[in-house]
């Protein structure tokens, strides 16, 4: 009797442990579920706002690369504008790259009746800058009823000028930076240093000249003689494009391709500049066509991802191997 009953006990509570597991298993399950489906949620979220991003980023992209394109088939009569912003160089505004297409497509556009190029340039590669001017006289004698306007920003020096000097008229302000007609080559001596540390150079070339101008190697004076020869020649080409372009308005002194530079108002009486205006009055007063389209070429994002992480470096890299020694009208 007593066995049966304790076997009678047990099975109850043999039941509610059983239940109890059942129960609590259940409510994991649940609350698992409630978990994923969260989750679930968020991530479906998270890619959707990320979907959302890549549009409107393709969509910046898309109007960063057709801005400023020059599409004036619907606007009419207009005065083409250009900007050169930044340093002349192999990259960014002031790049033949950049500015011959652009100027092309504005010379070529029937509604366009003039082209002005906005200038803000301290100067940059005497290269890029002569490539410039090549094309710029190329489209003066293809178009010659489209003549082609320079307005001065801030700076328009060295590089920025060698360019401008080749426009039909110059327009500044009267206290923009204009002029300074020279160039130079820069770089450092670690000789005297590296000997204080007691550092060898131990430089091997094939052909005696291969070492020109190491920064870690004495300088010779046969190295310096043929840097100096190389930048008067590029100096005499700079000053042949400002005397071809400002002919007799220039009005030279001993100073004039020195390499100094001079505020605007100055520049006009010397002739290195014609007169005062900005890109409105220009468009206004000189071109009568008051519409203004912007042919400048725009860089949209990937570019300049791209340029950021990869071209960027190159250079640096090709900068570095040649250690700055560079000429540069500046």
């Amino acid at each position: 009797m007593s066995d049966n009953t304790s076997t009678d006990q047990a099975k109850p509570a043999a039941t509610l442990s059983g239940g109890a597991w059942e129960r609590d298993t259940l409510e994991k399950l649940v609350f698992a579920t409630v978990k994923e489906q969260r989750a679930a949620r968020r991530w479906s979220v998270f890619f959707r706002f990320a979907f959302l991003g890549l549009a409107l980023l393709g969509l910046w992209a898309l109007y960063d690369f057709n801005f400023g394109s020059g599409d004036a088939d619907t606007l009419g009569r207009h005065t083409a504008l250009i900007e050169i912003d930044g340093s002349i160089e192999s990259e960014g505004s002031g790049s033949a790259d950049a500015v011959i297409p652009a100027m092309n497509k504005a010379m070529s556009d029937t509604g366009s009746v003039a082209l002005v190029l906005r200038i803000n340039s301290p100067g940059g590669s005497p290269v890029q800058a002569g490539i410039i001017v090549d094309e710029m006289l190329r489209l003066k004698r293809l178009y010659p009823r489209k003549p082609v306007y320079v307005v001065v920003d801030e700076i328009c020096a060295s590089g920025g000028y060698y360019i401008a000097a080749a426009a039909d008229k110059i327009f500044v302000n009267k206290a923009s930076i204009v002029g300074s007609v020279g160039v130079l080559m820069d770089g450092f001596g670690f000789t005297g240093t590296m000997e204080k540390l007691g550092i060898e150079r131990r430089l091997l070339t094939a052909g005696e000249n291969k070492g020109f101008l190491d920064p870690f190697s004495p300088q010779s004076e046969k190295h310096k003689a043929h840097a100096q020869e190389m930048l008067n020649e590029i100096h005499q080409q700079f000053i042949s494009v400002v005397r071809a372009g400002r002919g007799k308005r220039l009005k030279e002194t001993p100073e004039t391709f020195s390499g100094l530079f001079w505020i605007g108002a100055k520049a006009v009486e010397m002739g290195l500049a014609d007169g005062y205006g900005t890109v409105d009055t220009v468009a206004r007063d000189v071109v009568k066509a008051e519409d203004i389209v912007d042919y400048t070429a725009h860089e949209g994002l990937p570019e300049r991802v791209l340029k950021k992480f990869g071209a960027a470096v190159g250079s640096g890299a090709v900068k570095a191997i040649y250690h700055g020694a560079m000429p540069t009208v500046r």
